[in-house]
C-alpha cells in the first residue's frame, strides 16, 4: 500500500500559523517525489524529514523576522537584545588548539585521505565535510545523529577543520551507508561482492587509523584488557537480541567487545556483535587476530580478563601462541573446593591493600592440563548487610528489607577470588594486577556516558560497528591531547571538555586574515592557559628538534614526548611485575 503526504486543515499545527499541517495517506509522496525514509537512530517512529522539516524551517524564519530586537526584562534588570545573523561564532572555542595538534602531526588528515568513500555525482558532499561533521559530533559528546542539528549553526568550526559546511544528520547517515553497506543493499552476486569489497576497505581504513593512534604505546610493556559491555537498544535494529543484560534484563541489546591498552586507557579495537554474543568465545577470534597482527616487540606482556575468559578454549588458544594471561575463575564446585583446602593454610602472603594470596596448581575437569592459580582473599568488616533476592528486582519489592549480620561470636568474613595465569609474576605483582583491572570499567563508563558508545544507532549493524570504532579513534586522539596538556593525571571528558574545548570563539575578517577572539566561560581560566602552554611547548619542541620529519614521524615523536612527560610527572610506582622494564612502570600505573 502506498501513502501520500498532503496538507490537512491548518489548525492541527497552530503553533506555526504560517505552516500548513499534514496528514498521512497511503504513500509518502510530496509534490510528486517519493520520499526515502530511514529509521530514527533510536528506533522511534519514522519522521517525514524533507517536506515537514523544510516547512517548519520556513515557518520559523518567517516568525523570527517579526522580532529582531527589543528590551527584555529579567531579574537582573532590562537588557537590549538583538539577533546578530551575520556574525560567526562557535561554542567550541578552543577547538582551534586541538586542530593545530592534529594538523602538525596529521592523524586527521590521513584519516580523511584514506577514507574509501567515492561519489560519482559532482553535487555529492566532500569527504572532508562528511568526516569533519562526524568528528565534531563525536568530539562534542553527542550520541545521536539527530543531535548534529545543534552544530549546524556553527560557522567557525568548519573553517578550522578545512570544511565547507556541516552536513545534516541524514547526509551523514547516507554517507556512512556507502562506507559500510548493509546486507539488504546487495541482491545479486555482483552486488554482494561489491559490498564485501567495500566493507573490507572500510575495515582496513579504520584498522590503520586505530593502530596508528596507539602504536607508540605498544612499544612499552603494556597490558591488554579484554571485556564486553552491553549497549541497550530501543528499536528493531539488526542484531538486537535479548541476552545477558545486568542493567535492564529482557531489553534487546548489542554486545560491544573491547580491547584496551590498560591503565593509559586507550582503545586498541572494538567490535559490535549481536546481543546474545556476550561470552568470551565471541571475543576470542578478534583477540587472537589482534595479537598475531603485532610484531613480537609490540605484543602485550599480559592479556587480562574477568571470569568469562577463565576457561579452557580461551586459555588453550593463548597458550598455543605463547601469550601470557591472567584471568579470574568462576567459583565452580572445583574452585570452591580449592578455597576450602587452603582457607586454614599458614602460607598466606600479604600482597597489599588488605589482600592476602597463596599460590598452588589446579586441574579442573574441563581443563586439559594443570595450571598455576593464585587464591586472593580480603577480610570484610564486621558491619555487613545481607540482601535477599537478586539486585534491582529485590530492591523494587515494596516490603524488601536489608538485615544486618551481627555474629554472636567474634568472626571474620572473607572475600575470595581465584586467578589463573601462565605468567611468571610474584604474588605481590599478581595482587596489584588484579586490582588494576578494575580501571577498564572506568573506561567503559566514560565511553558510554561521556562519548557516543551508547548511541549512534542505525538499523544495520555495519554502521553501528563503524561508529563505535570512530568514537574509539577520536577518543584516543583526544586522550593524547589531554595528557599533553595535563600529564600528571588523566582527565575524563566530563572534565577535559569544559577545560580544553568549551569557550566562545568569534571570527572576524581583517586585511584578508581570519582572526579568532576567544572568551573563556570557565572559572579556571589561568589553569586552562597553563595547560594550553604545555600543548604549545610540546608542539614547538617537536618542530624545533626535528623540523625535517614528515607528519607521521612527527606524530610518533610527539606521542613519545607525551609518554616521557607522563613518566616525569608520575608518583612512585606501585608494585608491578618484575618482568616490566623499569622505565615503563610509571606509565602502566599512572
Amino acid at each position: 500500500m502506498r501513502r501520500s503526504l498532503r496538507p490537512a486543515n491548518a489548525s492541527s499545527l497552530s503553533y506555526f500559523p504560517l505552516l500548513p499541517s499534514f496528514e498521512l495517506s497511503e504513500t509518502y509522496v510530496w509534490q510528486g517525489i517519493e520520499l526515502n525514509e530511514e529509521d530514527h537512530p533510536m528506533g522511534e517512529a519514522k519522521f517525514l524529514e524533507k517536506p515537514l522539516a523544510m516547512a517548519i524551517e520556513e515557518a520559523l524564519v518567517a516568525q523570527s523576522s517579526a522580532w529582531s530586537e527589543g528590551r527584555i526584562a529579567t531579574a537582573g534588570g532590562r537588557f537590549q537584545v538583538r539577533w546578530d545573523d551575520k556574525g560567526s561564532a562557535s561554542a567550541l572555542g578552543q577547538l582551534v588548539f586541538f586542530a593545530e595538534f592534529l594538523e602538525i602531526t596529521g592523524p586527521f588528515e590521513r584519516w580523511v585521505a584514506g577514507c574509501p568513500l567515492f561519489y560519482r555525482s559532482p553535487n555529492s558532499p566532500q569527504v572532508q565535510d562528511i568526516l569533519g561533521t562526524w568528528f565534531l559530533s563525536i568530539l562534542d559528546g553527542q550520541w545521536r545523529y539527530a543531535h548534529i542539528t545543534g552544530l549546524r549553526g556553527d560557522a567557525v568550526s568548519p573553517q578550522i577543520l578545512g570544511m565547507t559546511r556541516i552536513l545534516s544528520d541524514e547526509s551523514l547517515r547516507r554517507a556512512l551507508k556507502h562506507l559500510a553497506p548493509s546486507p539488504d543493499q546487495a541482491k545479486t552476486e555482483e552486488e554482494r561482492a561489491r559490498r564485501e569489497a567495500q566493507l573490507a576497505r572500510s575495515t582496513a581504513w579504520m584498522d590503520e587509523a586505530l593502530r596508528e593512534s596507539v602504536g607508540e604505546a605498544l612499544i612499552t610493556g603494556w597490558i591488554l584488557d579484554c571485556d564486553t559491555t552491553i549497549k541497550l537498544l530501543y528499536g528493531h535494529q539488526a542484531g538486537a537480541l535479548v541476552g545477558y543484560n545486568p542493567v535492564k534484563p529482557g531489553r534487546p541489546s548489542h554486545a560491544l567487545h573491547t580491547y584496551w591498552i590498560a591503565n593509559v586507557r586507550l582503545v586498541l579495537d572494538a567490535e559490535v556483535q549481536e546481543g546474545t554474543a556476550t561470552a568470551a568465545k565471541y571475543s576470542l577470534p578478534r583477540l587472537v587476530a589482534l595479537i598475531q597482527s603485532l610484531p613480537p616487540e609490540k605484543r602485550p606482556r599480559l592479556v587480562r580478563g574477568d571470569n568469562a575468559f577463565g576457561n579452557e578454549p580461551v586459555m588453550g588458544e593463548l597458550e598455543s601462541i605463547d601469550q601470557p594471561y591472567l584471568f579470574k575463575l568462576r567459583q565452580t564446585r572445583g574452585v570452591k573446593q580449592l578455597i576450602e583446602r587452603h582457607w586454614s593454610s599458614q602460607d598466606w602472603q600479604e600482597v597489599g591493600e588488605g589482600f592476602q594470596a597463596v599460590e598452588t596448581e589446579l586441574t579442573l575437569s574441563t581443563w586439559s592440563r594443570a595450571r598455576r592459580v593464585v587464591v586472593l582473599r580480603r577480610s570484610v568488616k564486621d558491619e555487613i548487610a545481607l540482601e535477599s533476592g537478586k539486585g534491582q528486582r529485590a530492591r523494587r519489592q515494596p516490603q524488601a528489607s536489608l538485615p544486618f549480620a551481627e555474629p554472636l561470636e567474634p568472626a571474620r568474613v572473607w572475600e575470595y577470588s581465584v586467578l589463573v595465569t601462565n605468567a611468571e609474576y610474584d604474588l605481590e605483582a599478581i595482587g596489584q594486577l588484579y586490582r588494576d583491572r578494575a580501571d577498564c570499567e572506568n573506561g567503559f563508563d566514560e565511553l558510554k556516558n561521556q562519548w557516543g558508545w551508547g548511541g549512534y544507532t542505525t538499523r544495520d549493524m555495519e554502521r553501528c560497528n563503524l561508529s563505535a570504532r570512530a568514537v574509539a579513534l577520536i577518543y584516543n586522539w583526544w586522550s593524547w591531547y589531554v595528557r599533553l596538556a595535563h600529564p600528571k593525571t588523566r582527565l575524563e571528558a566530563i572534565t577535559s571538555r569544559p577545560l580544553l574545548l568549551s569557550g566562545i570563539a568569534r571570527m572576524t575578517q581583517h586585511a584578508g586574515q581570519s582572526r579568532l577572539l576567544l572568551t573563556l566561560t570557565h572559572a579556571a581560566g589561568h589553569q586552562i592557559k597553563s595547560m594550553l602552554a604545555n600543548v604549545r611547548k610540546g608542539l614547538d619542541t617537536i618542530l624545533a628538534t626535528a623540523p625535517h620529519l614528515t607528519k607521521p614521524e612527527r606524530w610518533k615523536a610527539l606521542v613519545r614526548y607525551i609518554v616521557q612527560k607522563i613518566l616525569e610527572a608520575a608518583p612512585n610506582p606501585r608494585p608491578t611485575p618484575r618482568s616490566f622494564p623499569s622505565q615503563v612502570q610509571h606509565l602502566l600505573t599512572g
